[in-house]
């Protein structure tokens, strides 16, 4: 029996999160201080929250793809430079596994307008800079958040593809992002290398990737993610070369991790620089990911490299050259500056544009055997 007053023990915890898309992604967004402080149990409480792992994450907040099963823990920052902190976790919906060995530039917008949500930074009018430091690879970036009146907006006229009507623009710059993860903007030392027989270009601005001409592989590069996911032979060589490019971009074994990601390079078709089918790893991106798109825009303007050979630039303005990287459903374009002083070639400058919306807030529900929080 129990005794006067008391019930039964809780059987689920309650934690405060925020359930937003950025860019064209989806997941869940959280304080750092409302979740548990070791990371095991964090990332058990990340994985029941999810529903992960099963592939329809049907007991969970998950959406059943990498793309929507992603968490974004926000903090204060003590950084002269920085407002706010972010780390970004990948749930994976098919496998009990939790990963912070790479960014995402996509949840990255919707870090800002949660900011200025929770408090962590005030707002101003018409717009407030949240500067961000982006602890996955200990990187700044500044995003820009439409504030009239003191109050986040998330109605605006800004279309990007891959997500349905007109939001409020967030344009995003980042600061020395190049070799963030690798060590440098050319990992390896090369403009181009050859793996396992095949010449590609590995390049880190912001996220390892390893550009390949899609007709190396026999493609014409306008084949579907799910045609490409369908092909073994495809698949399993490119898997090959992302296996043997990590240790030459100073990332080790990555059998395990989700970088370096492999970008099928190919002649633009709708007017952009270039056209992209991108491996994430083993999935094929219905889109690319923010920061995977600023390194394969990096390489079109990189002489001598494989994407470089590819792409169609146009000119470059006082504002920087844009870059417009076709996806298998549109566009997306990076700003860069550039600069070349014989074989010397940096990136002086880097930035996009994205939206956000903030779509439930609350409390998401975990078993109480997964944490406790009392």
């Amino acid at each position: 029996m129990t005794g006067r007053g008391a019930g039964p023990a809780p059987t689920q915890t309650a934690i405060a999160c925020s359930a937003m898309r950025g860019g064209t992604s989806k997941g869940l967004m959280f304080l750092a201080d409302d979740l548990p402080g070791d990371r095991a149990t964090r990332d058990g409480v990340l994985l029941a929250a999810m529903g992960s792992p099963d592939p329809r994450e049907i007991d969970g907040m998950g959406g059943s793809h990498p793309l929507t099963s992603k968490v974004a823990v926000v903090s204060l920052s003590s950084r002269d430079k920085a407002d706010v902190e972010y780390l970004f976790l990948q749930v994976w919906p098919d496998r009990p596994e939790v990963s912070d060995n790479q960014n995402c530039g996509n949840m990255l917008a919707a870090v800002g307008p949660f900011a200025i949500e929770q408090g962590l930074v005030a707002a101003g009018d018409p717009v407030t800079p949240v500067r961000i430091w982006m602890r996955n690879t200990q990187t700044l970036a500044t995003a820009l958040v439409q504030t009239p009146g003191g109050r986040v907006s998330y109605d605006g006229t800004a279309r990007i593809d891959g997500v349905p009507g007109s939001h409020a623009p967030i344009p995003i710059e980042f600061a020395d992002v190049a070799g963030s993860t690798c060590g440098a903007l050319l990992p390896t030392g090369n403009v181009t290398d050859v793996i396992s027989g095949t010449r590609v270009t590995c390049i880190d601005n912001g996220m390892p990737v390893v550009c390949l001409a899609a007709a190396d592989f026999g493609l014409t590069g306008a084949e579907t993610p799910a045609e490409l996911e369908a092909d073994p032979a495809v698949t399993g060589r490119v898997e090959a070369i992302r296996l043997a490019a990590g240790p030459l971009m100073n990332l080790g074994d990555v059998a395990s991790q989700t970088v370096p990601k492999m970008s099928l390079l190919s002649p633009p078709v709708h007017g952009g620089a270039v056209s992209t089918r991108t491996f994430i790893p083993r999935r094929v991106h219905e889109a690319i990911g923010v920061l995977g798109a600023v390194s394969v825009a990096t390489a079109c303007m990189l002489p001598g490299s494989v994407a470089h050979e590819i792409a169609v630039l146009k000119e470059q303005n006082d504002g920087g050259t844009d870059v417009e990287v076709e996806h298998p459903t549109g566009f997306f374009t990076v700003t860069l500056e550039v600069t070349r002083d014989g074989d010397a070639f940096a990136v002086t400058r880097s930035a996009l544009l994205r939206t956000a919306r903030l779509l439930m807030r609350g409390e998401v529900f975990v078993p109480s055997a997964v944490w406790d929080a009392a």
